[in-house]
């Protein structure tokens, strides 16, 4: 099995479909860096440094692409501008592999003991709960039994969407309405899934990055009173991120990181966006592992990420 082989032709096709915005923006970006050149000289070097962080790829990750790609020039000596989609592709493709990024090809979790519980954080609007929904929804649609704490009791509306997912979706949900206590939503979610030998529960959580101190002691809180159920609780705290929003990307997943420990990242609404790089850039510069992304509206257009089969998707013309 080659580099680019891990994921099915039909799952690169529809996955080059979704990041369609992102490629044409992208190519036509670098089109015009290499436009009547025949070398890859430091004039083309600097339009492609232009290239990927007008693409959102950001600044560090572009200048360590940008030095990889001038060590291997000086090295082979004979490269062309006609290579240099392929020689990009493989610069990206190595630089993910060293990162803390696991190929994924489902929704399997790891066996643990008791529930496995994710938290997840994320500001309102970047598609936090309705990632919770589908992640949901890719559970039980293998076999797993799933419950959903609606711990974000700040927002009326993250409640009640919350219930309506787990409606839709058939899946119970822990809520207390809005304004009560978070932890206590949490505390009653692993509880009963403890009760009710479920294998995973999801807790919705406030994104509230202006008061981050109320936000690092609530998550404080709700880690404490989870762990009396489940000791090593929570197994995941996933960070979802609005792909569209580019480099504001990157400063939510910095402030989040600094207020609590983030172990995985989902990155949403890749499908409507020409900022596709933000994936390559965050996975790079964070060192937390891409675990999701999201490419359209139906529950199914949540996929596990494959880093691999992402740089060969965003490749393909």
């Amino acid at each position: 099995m080659g580099l680019f082989d891990i994921f099915s032709k039909e799952k690169k096709e529809k996955l080059g479909k979704d990041l369609e915005k992102s490629k044409e923006s992208f190519f036509n970006k670098l089109g015009k860096a290499v436009i009547g050149k025949s070398t890859i000289d430091d004039e083309v070097l600097d339009e492609l440094e232009e290239v990927l962080i007008t693409s959102d790829v950001g600044i560090e990750t572009t200048l360590k692409i940008i030095g990889r790609i001038e060590e291997r020039v000086s090295r082979e000596k004979y490269l062309n501008a006609s290579e240099l989609n392929q020689i990009l592709k493989e610069e990206i493709a190595g630089l993910l592999s060293e990162n803390n990024t696991t190929d994924l090809d489902s929704f399997e979790i790891p066996k643990v003991e008791g529930p496995y519980v994710i938290l997840v954080v994320g500001v309102n609007g970047v598609g936090k709960t309705t990632t919770i929904g589908k992640l949901a929804a890719q559970f039980k649609a293998m076999n797993k039994k799933v419950i959903l704490g609606a711990a974000d009791t700040f927002r009326a509306a993250a409640v009640d969407q919350l219930l309506l997912w787990g409606e839709r979706i058939g899946v119970p949900v822990v809520s207390k309405g809005m304004n009560t206590d978070p932890a206590a939503v949490a505390f009653e979610a692993v509880k009963r899934a403890q009760e009710e030998y479920a294998d995973v529960v999801i807790i919705d959580t406030a994104g509230r990055l202006h008061t981050k101190v109320n936000l690092m002691n609530e998550l404080s809180k709700i880690k404490k009173v989870i762990q009396r159920f489940v000791p090593q609780a929570p197994h995941e705290v996933l960070l979802v991120l609005d792909g569209s929003t580019g480099q504001n990307a990157f400063i939510q997943a910095t402030e989040f990181t600094k207020a609590t420990e983030v172990t995985a990242l989902a990155v949403t609404k890749l499908d409507g966006t020409a900022k596709g790089g933000v994936v390559i850039g965050i996975s790079d510069q964070f060192k937390i592992p891409v675990k999701y992304i999201g490419v359209g509206e139906a529950i199914g257009n949540l996929q596990v990420f494959n880093k691999v089969s992402f740089v060969d998707s965003f490749f393909e013309k």
